[in-house]
């Protein structure tokens, strides 16, 4: 068991670090989650997150308090505006951009609640 949340977490990584070129993809999400598995399965990979200099700081801030930086609020909101503005470009149905802004919407609604650092 351990061995699949290593693979978890490395694979949370990966993608964390796609996040940080590609604007639609979430990073501190990811890093999260790497952070939580890598606590169940490598002590020296979950130590190396948390201290970090440049991915230390947004885990600590949700490990201890829960909290979303500024900075993430903004770019969360300004790649959601872009997804949903694409998916308008695109001409995606109806349907498809109310459950999208519904769901959207809601992950908005999670992230501004939060406190910030």
């Amino acid at each position: 068991m351990r061995y699949i949340w290593l693979i978890g977490g490395l694979l949370s990584v990966a993608l964390g670090a796609i996040g940080i070129i590609l604007p639609l993809l979430p990073t501190v999400p990811f890093l999260l989650l790497a952070a939580f598995c890598f606590a169940r399965s490598s002590e020296f990979l979950h130590n190396w997150m948390l201290t970090h200099p440049k991915l230390g700081p947004p885990i600590a801030d949700w490990q201890e308090n829960g909290a979303i930086g500024l900075n993430a609020k903004r770019l969360a909101t300004l790649s959601v505006i872009a997804v949903f503005g694409l998916s308008l470009a695109l001409g995606a149905r109806p349907l498809v951009l109310g459950i999208q802004a519904i769901t959207l919407g809601c992950v908005m609604l999670f992230i501004w609640t939060r406190p910030h650092e």
